[in-house]
């Protein structure tokens, strides 16, 4: 799942060996799944160890992993590299902004990772977003938008021309979008 290179154990070690005794670290990820997915490592005292967290045990060191961020985490690679200008503590995480779905999981988790990586970015630059509530037994996906996207005028447009387009593109089994969300206009709505 994650990679800890030697020299960020080291790294690791070192930092830990100044916080509460039996202190680890934490791997994160912000916003997973999206564009505004972030990567971090904090420190983790025992007492902030999660029954549900996945532990990853190295050499000298123990990294704790919530459940959330761990499918996000995939390839994950923490490395901590030395260089005549300085030190730095790097983190390359492939799949933190997309989601590793598998291509035989349950298409409404397709549709809806679809959503979330490809179709949400874009919305989210007019402060709106769009979620999935089922796929009907005559393949048509049932869309409901939220913030800018609720009651802006272009939204059937949208559905149209950009989100049915797209879906339908990727994924040749479906009958098309229906939208559910009960529009008003307001401050909220994008025009």
């Amino acid at each position: 799942m994650v990679t800890i290179t030697q020299s960020a154990q080291e790294h690791f070690i070192q930092l830990l060996s100044k916080q509460e005794p039996g202190t680890q670290i934490r791997i994160f990820v912000l916003h997973p799944g999206t564009y505004k997915a972030e990567c971090g490592v904090s420190y983790c005292a025992p007492h902030e160890v999660d029954f549900s967290d996945i532990e990853l045990k190295f050499n000298m060191i123990s990294a704790f992993i919530d459940k959330v961020s761990a499918p996000y985490l995939k390839n994950a690679e923490i490395d901590y590299v030395i260089n005549p200008l300085g030190s730095q503590l790097t983190l390359k995480a492939p799949y933190a902004r997309k989601y590793p779905i598998n291509s035989n999981a349950p298409l409404i988790d397709q549709v809806d990772t679809f959503l979330q990586t490809e179709i949400n970015p874009q919305l989210s630059k007019h402060g709106g977003r769009v979620s999935i509530i089922e796929i009907t037994k005559k393949k048509y996906v049932i869309l409901q938008f939220s913030g800018g996207c609720n009651g802006c005028a272009m939204v059937n447009v949208t559905i149209k021309d950009g989100i049915e387009k797209k879906l339908l593109n990727k994924f040749p089994e479906l009958q098309g979008v229906k939208d559910v969300t009960e529009h008003y206009h307001g401050k909220h709505s994008f025009y």
